[in-house]
């Protein structure tokens, strides 16, 4: 389980969204201001914003190394590790698949911002992870929870499952099979009856080309005369984080759940606890708990640098 904790130890931590964004953390905590790069723009105006999608991956190299330099100004050697979190398959230091970020696909990550760090003169090491494992192990260290056991799903453009503690495996908890629908194609990674390809919000748009995904649930839940096509996908949509989530309780037993992301805004979550209590039905299993949770980049930042963290004491 988790380390102790020294509340003196200097880390940065970096996420990859649609902007690069990091901070130094101390004591598990942010020290000073969260910044993101490209600058220009503050965090919260970043949202829509596609500047990382579009950027090649030596320009992405040198983002995070500019603002890691930043975050670490005036503490750069006596930075202990750097956490990077990203969307994406990641396996010793490389990221083996980015659906949302193609151009990182096979990037030795780890490897090259090693090297531009120590230019800059931080010769911290370097840990590489998922961003919802970031978010796993953020919420943990927020939550005073290090040393238990918690897995949270993140409903954004794609559908992250992240653990905490990390394991070693390689796995994408969004891509759970949901349906054997074979209408049900949507997923970008081009597999049928994926999670994501019903939940997420790049899926949700391709199947709703007349309608934005906003549209869609406002249709759904208006009082008087629901649209049938939208009330439809609301309960399947739903039924599949319902049957991710009972297949993950089946697997690893009963434990803390949260649910964050921009798209929790469409969530119901006695209709989620409904279902789930329909798919899970053996006593032991039902010991489970869902929490809905704020979704911000700090929290994958400060969960990027415990990772750093726990990877320097192993």
């Amino acid at each position: 389980m988790a380390k102790s904790q020294d509340d003196s130890l200097q880390t940065v931590g970096v996420v990859l969204a649609e902007r690069v964004y990091a901070g130094l953390i101390v004591g598990h905590k942010l020290s000073g201001e969260l910044h993101n790069y490209p600058v220009g723009k503050a965090p919260a105006d970043a949202d829509d914003d596609d500047s990382l999608v579009e950027m090649p991956t030596d320009s992405v190299i040198t983002a995070i190394c500019l603002v890691v330099a930043e975050a670490a100004k005036g503490n750069e050697k006596t930075i202990a590790a750097v956490g990077i979190a990203l969307p994406g398959l990641v396996r010793n230091g490389v990221v083996e698949e980015a659906p949302n970020l193609p151009q990182l696909k096979g990037a030795r990550i780890q490897e090259r911002v090693s090297t531009g760090l120590a230019a800059l003169g931080i010769s911290a090491s370097v840990c590489i992870l998922n961003d919802a494992d970031a978010m796993a192990a953020g919420l943990a260290s927020q939550h005073d929870k290090l040393d238990h056991f918690i897995r949270v799903w993140t409903l954004g453009t794609g559908i992250g499952y992240g653990l905490y503690p990390f394991s070693e495996s390689v796995g994408e908890g969004g891509h759970s099979i949901v349906t054997l629908d074979a209408k049900e194609n949507y997923c970008g990674c081009g597999g049928r009856g994926h999670l994501e390809g019903i939940m997420g919000h790049r899926s949700m748009r391709l199947r709703f080309l007349d309608m934005e995904p906003e549209e869609v649930f406002e249709a759904a839940n208006r009082r008087e005369k629901p649209d049938p096509r939208c009330l439809e996908f609301k309960h399947l949509w739903h039924k599949a984080l319902a049957a991710a989530t009972a297949t993950s309780i089946h697997f690893r037993g009963p434990g803390r759940f949260f649910i964050t992301g921009y798209n929790i805004r469409f969530l119901d979550l006695n209709m989620l606890k409904d279902y789930l209590h329909q798919m899970v039905k053996m006593s032991p299993l039902q010991g489970y708990m869902l929490e809905v949770v704020e979704d911000n980049q700090m929290t994958r930042v400060i969960g990027a640098a415990v990772a750093a963290e726990q990877a320097v004491g192993r």
